[in-house]
């Protein structure tokens, strides 16, 4: 019942989107993740929660709510996927991981459960990787006991596990083209998909985006009867650059907000969070404040997004210190490229050389993923990641090579650091392309800074 031991038998699942040449595709369905809360007493019931879906931002808005939630006094879960580095990251409460010991409690709980429920014939398999994790997230949220929790949806919104909740509230970021083969190939389809959050005659946070999206999005909520609420008011003005400080009127009161997440697309997602709580404290009781709202703003924390780490490496005495600015993003689908190279030009511009250490699952546009980011690059280094959906080096090489930029592959994560150190000794090198690579190789930049991850 050790924690090493929940971790061995979580890594020996399959991944949910992969499927093995010859094996079945895994289908996706609520059936499963019903029953066994039942069978562990339904404590998703026990937590009033707000559901986040999206294709990108989902992850900054949960945890920008979160922080929020958190300002305001109130006791939080949040839940989001998937984790940089351990999957502790997944199940939080008060911006804390799920201790080694609980995460390893919870699971063998879980996992008993699920043991029962299959001798009993309720279920046929055993849960997923991301379905015990759900089950974990909402045991330990009722037993903390939490106020609120927090839910990013995994992937679409419909059939995916956290949508066993009966959310206070929806909120849906923008939404573009990924997992298309599982959630369908227009925008629409899968916007569709991700509209599946909504609720009879509840309520749901948006922008305007896409307008296939937008028109399914208000289809589904005409369908349901549910009432729409608009972020727009809390966006800063326009012209406002992605790392300007900026006021916005908050419950009749003016607040001055500076996010630390980088990027005008993170103000989109800011302002996601800013209307969720808004609408938690005027229609559902909760004592948020504009300040707490500012404060949460200002302290969100949610790296691997547009993070930067400078400063000198720590070097044995009579070696050079210079080393290269890093910004990490884990930017895996063409509109996140497309942040990321907005984000690149209007901040951080003239710094010198520049290198991208890449890597991306084969599920992904590559292709497109390398028109929109090699050229910003003088080289593009290839790292290897671990997941058996990794895009195969070959295919990475002739995508560099169609866009005329200079590539060579790594051995490894920390071959392809050094490597990005010794070619841009005073430049910026930029870590994207998964969160697989992100995750392993922040660990070893911040190492490599002096500082404890």
């Amino acid at each position: 019942m050790s924690y090493a031991a929940a971790i061995e038998e979580l890594n020996a699942m399959a991944p949910e989107l992969y499927t093995a040449p010859g094996q079945p595709r895994r289908k996706f369905s609520l059936d499963e993740i019903r029953v066994l809360l039942d069978a562990l007493g339904q404590p998703q019931r026990s937590v009033p929660a707000v559901l986040v879906a999206g294709t990108n931002g989902k992850g900054s808005t949960a945890a920008a709510l979160a922080s929020i939630l958190v300002a305001s006094g109130l006791r939080t879960g949040l839940y989001t996927s998937p984790h940089l580095t351990r999957p502790n990251e997944r199940i939080r409460v008060q911006g804390e991981d799920i201790s080694d010991a609980d995460f390893g409690r919870l699971y063998f709980l879980v996992h008993r459960a699920a043991q029962q429920c299959i001798r009993a014939g309720s279920l046929n398999r055993f849960p997923s990787f991301f379905e015990t994790l759900t089950a974990m997230a909402f045991l330990h949220f009722a037993a903390e006991p939490v106020h609120i929790a927090v839910l990013e949806v995994g992937m679409g919104g419909r059939l995916d596990a956290t949508n066993i909740a009966d959310p206070l509230l929806s909120v849906i970021t923008d939404i573009s083209l990924d997992h298309t083969e599982w959630l369908g190939p227009t925008v629409a389809d899968i916007a569709r998909e991700k509209a599946g959050i909504l609720r009879h005659g509840g309520t749901f946070v948006t922008l305007p985006q896409h307008p296939q999206a937008n028109q399914v999005v208000g289809e589904v909520a005409t369908e349901l009867e549910a009432r729409g609420i608009n972020a727009a008011p809390y966006m800063p003005p326009l012209g406002a650059s992605g790392h300007a400080v900026y006021a916005v009127e908050v419950l009749g009161e003016l607040i001055q907000l500076d996010p630390p997440l980088a990027g005008a697309h993170q103000q989109r997602n800011m302002a996601l969070a800013i209307a969720a709580a808004v609408e938690l404290a005027l229609h559902h009781g909760f004592p948020i404040t504009p300040s707490a709202i500012a404060e949460g703003i200002n302290r969100v924390c949610w790296p691997g997004r547009l993070e930067r780490i400078t400063g000198l490496r720590r070097t044995p005495p009579g070696e050079s210190d210079t080393w290269p600015s890093w910004v990490l993003d884990v930017a895996h689908n063409p509109a996140g490229a497309w942040a990321l190279r907005a984000g690149l030009r209007g901040s951080w511009d003239d710094e010198g050389p520049q290198t991208l250490l890449f890597a991306c699952l084969r599920d992904k546009p590559h292709d497109e993923l390398a028109q929109i980011l090699f050229p910003l690059f003088d080289q593009i280094l290839f790292a290897p990641i671990h997941s058996p959906r990794a895009t195969p080096m070959p295919q990475l090489l002739a995508a560099a090579q169609a866009t005329g930029t200079p590539a060579r592959v790594a051995g490894s994560v920390p071959h392809a650091l050094d490597l990005a150190e010794q070619l841009t000794p005073s430049g910026r090198v930029v870590v994207s392309g998964s969160v697989y690579l992100v995750g392993e190789a922040r660990p070893l930049i911040l190492a490599r800074a002096g500082r404890l991850p």
